[in-house]
C-alpha cells in the first residue's frame, strides 16, 4: 500500500495487518523498584539480576484492552491478572517512595515560623514505617515463582501472540475502531466528571478518568505503526489529559497522608498547624489542575484528529 499524507495529522499507512502490530507492542508500564529494594538472597546465582533495582516492562501499550477483538482475552487473561498482581505489589513502594519526597519537598518550602511542633520528625517516623511496610511486599513479589512465571509469558505473549481472526484484517479495519473506543470511554468519564461539583465524588471520577486516558493513549502509541501521525498526535494529546489528571490525584493521595499525620500528631499533644497548612495548600493545587483539565480535553477531544484516525 503506497503511502499517503495530509493535513497536519497526515498518517503514513504500512501494509500491515492488525496482528502485525502486536509483536512490536512495548513493555512500557515502567514499574520501577524503589531505591534500595534488593533480593532476599533465595535467589539463584545467575538470575540476572532479579532482585536489583531495575525497571520492569509489565504492560503492553494498548494490547489488553483496545485490541480484545484481536487477541484472544481467554489466553491472554492470566497475563492480564498477573500484570495487575504486580502492580499493585510493586506499586505500593513506588507510591510511598514518591509521596514522602513529596512531602518533604512541600515542608521544605515553608518558612521556620510556620513549621510548629516536630513535623519533620513525624513524618521521617511516617515515611520509615511505610518504607519497611512496601518494600517487604515488593522483594516478596520479585523472589516468587508467580513473577518469574510472568517474565517468561510475556516473552511467550511477543513470540507467539493468540491472534484472533480479525487480526488478519487491514489496519484500517482494525486498528482506528479500536483507538476511537478508547477515546469514547475517556469522553464519558471526563464529562461525568466535570458534571460534578467539587468533593470526593469528583475525585474518584477524576481519577478514573485518569485510568480510561491512559488506556487511550497506550492503544494510539500501538497503534502508530500503523496510522502513523495522527496516532502519535491522539497519544501526545491524552498524554497531556493523563498528566493533569495525574497530579490531581497525587494531590488527592497527599491530602489523605497529610491528614493522617494531622491526626496522629494532635493524639500526641503536638500541634497539627502545619499539617492543616499543607492540606490547604494540596487542595489549591488541586483546584488548580481541574481548572486546567478543560483545555487539556479540548486538544484530546479535536473532531480534526479523530477524524484523520479514519481518513
Amino acid at each position: 500500500m503506497s503511502p499517503h499524507q495530509g493535513g497536519e495529522f497526515g498518517r503514513q499507512r504500512v501494509g500491515q495487518g492488525g496482528g502485525d502490530l502486536v509483536p512490536d507492542a512495548r513493555f512500557d508500564g515502567q514499574f520501577e523498584v524503589p531505591s534500595g529494594v534488593r533480593s532476599s538472597g533465595s535467589a539463584p546465582e545467575g538470575d540476572g539480576g532479579r532482585g536489583q533495582p531495575q525497571v520492569l516492562g509489565v504492560v503492553v501499550d494498548g494490547v489488553q484492552f483496545p485490541y480484545r477483538k484481536i487477541l484472544d482475552r481467554q489466553a491472554t487473561q492470566p497475563l492480564i491478572d498477573d500484570l495487575k498482581w504486580l502492580a499493585g505489589e510493586l506499586g505500593a513502594a513506588r507510591d510511598q517512595e514518591v509521596l514522602a519526597a513529596r512531602l518533604r519537598d512541600r515542608i521544605g518550602e515553608l518558612p521556620d515560623t510556620l513549621l510548629l511542633g516536630p513535623v519533620e520528625a513525624r513524618l521521617t517516623i511516617w515515611a520509615t514505617a511505610g518504607d519497611v511496610r512496601t518494600r517487604r511486599i515488593a522483594v516478596a513479589a520479585l523472589d516468587s515463582d508467580r513473577y518469574l512465571g510472568l517474565l517468561a509469558r510475556l516473552d511467550a505473549l511477543l513470540a507467539g501472540p493468540p491472534l484472533l481472526k480479525a487480526a488478519r484484517k487491514a489496519p484500517d479495519a482494525a486498528i482506528p475502531d479500536a483507538v476511537l473506543r478508547e477515546y469514547r470511554r475517556v469522553e464519558r468519564r471526563v464529562d461525568h466528571a466535570l458534571a460534578l461539583d467539587p468533593g470526593p465524588e469528583r475525585d474518584v471520577a477524576l481519577h478514573e478518568s485518569r485510568k480510561a486516558a491512559k488506556r487511550a493513549r497506550y492503544a494510539a502509541e500501538a497503534a502508530t505503526p500503523a496510522l502513523g501521525r495522527p496516532a502519535r498526535t491522539f497519544a501526545k494529546r491524552m498524554k497531556a489529559v493523563q498528566k493533569v489528571l495525574g497530579d490531581h490525584q497525587d494531590s488527592v493521595v497527599a491530602r489523605d497522608a497529610v491528614r493522617d499525620l494531622a491526626v496522629a500528631a494532635h493524639a500526641a499533644g503536638e500541634s497539627a498547624f502545619t499539617w492543616g497548612l499543607l492540606h490547604g495548600r494540596e487542595q489549591a493545587q488541586a483546584a488548580e489542575r481541574e481548572a486546567e483539565l478543560p483545555e487539556a480535553w479540548a486538544g484530546a477531544a479535536d473532531p480534526a484528529l479523530r477524524a484523520a484516525l479514519t481518513s
